[in-house]
């Protein structure tokens, strides 16, 4: 039988009267051409506009753009390390007249970060700290309480490093910088020329509080302080020895102010140690331990000043 659709012709017959008259079919071949259909067929699928759209775009030869990526813009010093963005905080808290040291540096996330440092500025120059101009007149008495308080200060974190387990504080360990011991021999020699010798007060008390706390919380925050401690006595150790020498112990070189071989060369080296781990911080563990410099430097300011009180 052909392939195309055959339809049934009818043809009428006669049948006698006891005959039912029924009619039958033949099957006549139908043209394939009558199957023929005017249109072809259509067939409908679904797509998505984003597929169709890219679809259409490269159908037409054109480019296809890619987003352009936005890379954050470093802060002060980052290329360095963490130490030198510390650096950066301590030369825009040394603006007598508080004001923002330019760099032209951060992201865009970094705006409430630099307005809260800002706030901590102006609260660390309220409260005497490195940015605050002052004339010195030194009394022994208070003298007594800066060495007692920065004995404390000194002891604590040298003590943190030694017994913690953290393995980060075992790279401070026998740094050539640790000072209790000779503060606890200056403090001797004052006591043996019958001078009174005063227990720490509270700016000694309150930072080695926080001190304490702070490195069982985060080794990054704790170390922000560890270096700076430090870097301050450094950086500022031989203007306060020379003027308290010279208005109070007659010319006099406290153990405080000596050193066993290069002091700068032993600084450098924490320093090294610091930037090694601090590649390993996060963004916002740096970012903190920014703050956490900051806050060094207020605290410090705070003991500082009791030579003066």
């Amino acid at each position: 039988m052909d392939s195309a659709w055959i339809s049934p012709v009818f043809h009428q017959t006669a049948f006698t009267h006891s005959q039912v008259p029924f009619p039958f079919f033949t099957f006549k071949p139908i043209p394939p051409k009558s199957l023929t259909l005017n249109k072809p067929p259509t067939i409908l699928r679904c797509s998505n506009s984003s597929t169709n759209s890219s679809t259409n775009s490269n159908m037409a030869g054109l480019p296809v753009k890619k987003k352009r990526k936005r890379y954050r813009k470093q802060y002060p010093g980052e290329s360095q390390g963490i130490t030198e963005e510390m650096r950066f905080v301590a030369m825009r808290l040394r603006n007598i007249k508080g004001k923002k040291v330019a760099s032209g540096s951060g992201s865009d996330t970094e705006t409430d970060t630099t307005q809260s440092e800002e706030e901590e500025d102006e609260k660390i120059n309220e409260n005497g700290g490195d940015g605050e101009a002052e004339t010195w007149s030194p009394t022994m008495e208070g003298f007594l309480k800066y060495l007692v308080d920065t004995r404390l200060v000194f002891n604590t974190i040298e003590r943190i490093v030694d017994e913690s387990d953290d393995v980060a504080y075992a790279y401070f360990r026998k740094t050539g910088l640790e000072r209790s011991a000779c503060l606890s021999k200056d403090l001797e020699w004052f006591s043996q020329r019958h001078f009174v010798v005063p227990e720490p007060s509270n700016p000694g008390v309150s930072y080695v509080t926080y001190l304490e706390e702070l490195a069982e919380k985060s080794a990054p925050l704790f170390l922000s302080h560890f270096y700076n401690i430090y870097f301050s006595h450094i950086a500022g150790g031989e203007v306060i020895a020379r003027k308290v020498s010279e208005q109070l112990l007659e010319g006099r070189e406290l153990e405080l102010y000596k050193w066993e071989g290069d002091v700068q060369e032993s600084l450098k080296g924490v320093r090294e140690k610091l930037n090694m781990l601090g590649e390993h911080w996060s963004r916002d563990d740096r970012n903190k331990s920014l703050k956490e410099a900051a806050k060094s430097f207020k605290f410090l300011g705070q003991i500082v000043r009791l030579i003066i009180l």
